[in-house]
This record gives C-alpha cells, sequence and structure tokens, in this order.
C-alpha cells in the first residue's frame, strides 16, 4: 500500500507515542489453536481489545496486516523499506493502536494484541516500539498443511513464497510458507529480540497446560490463577493428523520442512 500523501520521513509525534508502548503482542502462522491463548492472557488481566472477531484476534490490527503486510514483505522488509512508506506505516500503526486501545482500562495489567500475522511485521513493529514483547507462537507445519484454515496462504502467499513456489498443491504451499515464515520471525527474534522474544508450541500447551501458561504470565508479567486459566486447554482431536496422509505427499512436505521442523522441535518420525 503506499499513500501520496504520506510524508517523506515518519511524523516525530507518531514515532514518539509507539516508542513509548509497551505491548504484549502474539503473533503466529495460521490460526495454530491461538483462540485459547487470547482467553488465557485475558484471564491473566492483560487487556487485549474489545474489537474482537471470534477467535480473539484484535481487528484493528487486522486491518493493519491487510494493508500492509505484502509491501512490507515485497519491498524486503525492514531494509528495503523507502522513507515514504515507513512514514505512511508508522501514522496508520498510531491510528490502527488509538482505536485499538480506546477501551484500555486503567488498572489492566498488561496490554497488547492477538492478531497472528503480526509474525510478518515484528521487525517493523520492533523498529519502532522497541519495549515489544513478543510470543511467536507455533504448530506442527505439518498439521497446519492440512487445516482449513489457510487463510495466510491466500493473502500473502504469492508475494511469500513468490511464483517458483506458489504451482505447487496446496499442502506443499502451505508448509512452505510455514517454513519461511517462522524461519524469519526466529532468526529476528533470537538475534534482535534477547529477553523480549519468547517461542512456544502449542503441542507444549495441550501435553503441559500449567508448565506452559506458566510461562506466557511469567513472559508477559501476568497475575491471575494459573491452574484456573490452564483448565481452558482442550487439546484438539486434530493433533498429529499429518500422519494419517499418503506417504508421496508427506515426502513433498519433508523435502521443503525437514531443517525448519528438526529446529523447532517436530521430528519427521
Amino acid at each position: 500500500m503506499t499513500d501520496s500523501s504520506a510524508h517523506a520521513s515518519a511524523p516525530a509525534d507518531a514515532l514518539d507515542s509507539l516508542a513509548a508502548l509497551d505491548p504484549r503482542v502474539i503473533g503466529a502462522t495460521g490460526g495454530p489453536g491461538t483462540r485459547v491463548v487470547g482467553r488465557i492472557v485475558r484471564a491473566g488481566g492483560m487487556y487485549i481489545g474489545t474489537n474482537l472477531n471470534d477467535y480473539q484476534d484484535a481487528l484493528d490490527l487486522g486491518g493493519y496486516s491487510d494493508r500492509w503486510i505484502n509491501d512490507f514483505v515485497s519491498g524486503g522488509q525492514l531494509q528495503g523499506l523507502s522513507d515514504e512508506v515507513r512514514a505512511a506505516m508508522v501514522d496508520d500503526l498510531a491510528h490502527a493502536l488509538q482505536a485499538h486501545r480506546r477501551d484500555l482500562p486503567e488498572d489492566a495489567t498488561a496490554w497488547g494484541w492477538k492478531e497472528p500475522r503480526s509474525i510478518y511485521l515484528l521487525p517493523f513493529f520492533n523498529s519502532v516500539m522497541p519495549k515489544l514483547r513478543f510470543v511467536h507462537w507455533m504448530r506442527d507445519g505439518r498439521d497446519m498443511a492440512f487445516s482449513e484454515n489457510q487463510q495466510q496462504l491466500r493473502k500473502h502467499g504469492q508475494t511469500v513464497l513468490g511464483p517458483k513456489r506458489i504451482g505447487r498443491m496446496k499442502p506443499a504451499r502451505s508448509i512452505a510458507l510455514w517454513t519461511t515464515v517462522n524461519t524469519w520471525a526466529a532468526d529476528f527474534g533470537e538475534q534482535e529480540m534477547p529477553g523480549r522474544y519468547l517461542r512456544v508450541q502449542f503441542e507444549d500447551l495441550c501435553a503441559q497446560p500449567v508448565e506452559t501458561v506458566g510461562k506466557l504470565y511469567e513472559f508477559f508479567g501476568l497475575e491471575g490463577d494459573v491452574e484456573q486459566a490452564a483448565a481452558e486447554v482442550r487439546p484438539p482431536g486434530t493433533l498429529g493428523r499429518w500422519r494419517t496422509e499418503p506417504a508421496k505427499t508427506l515426502a513433498e512436505l519433508h523435502e521443503i520442512a525437514t531443517p525448519a521442523l528438526e529446529r523447532f522441535g517436530y521430528p519427521a518420525a
């Protein structure tokens, strides 16, 4: 997205207002169980907005993702961002967060948002909000490849994957997107956000809900009854669904994603 009325450099007041903010943000590829995470952090006293969809996603930030992800990625991400586009992104983000925070209680323990596609914009968000804390939520990319939720692939697959890979079958394209975007986020978070980046697996939440909720609360500085919040967790029957798929299909997925699967702790067996 471009805006001919944008200033050549970001407005100082918008930059100052963003730099002072300390949001907690949850991002992911696809929708790997993030709805329950929204309920969990709200139970800990975190404000995640009032303009939400049924998945607890912040709609003001979702609109921001729609407007900017493809331009941000196709333009080379942070390093390739022109002054004009950066200024427009800063101004738009300031307005989106003003709308998102309009009902923020004075006594909120913390605030932030859950909008899975924030993972695509993590370097930009971090550059303008250096106090941001980010939870990188993950689920096995093979499960995600066979999910009915392929909205990110539909909206951003062409931009992220390019023409060479976009012609593959949908599960292969889905896991290619999963591999690329999660690797981007992990590399950036580990290198540029020490102490403010936490990667959490949905499978761990299902297997060890109390311990995983406790980790989330500690990282985000939340309060509340960890065991009660963990009682929200209901492991879905789709965990491990990839194992029932044809061997030929799985071989293609492993050809694409094995390095990332191994890095993130998802063995092929």
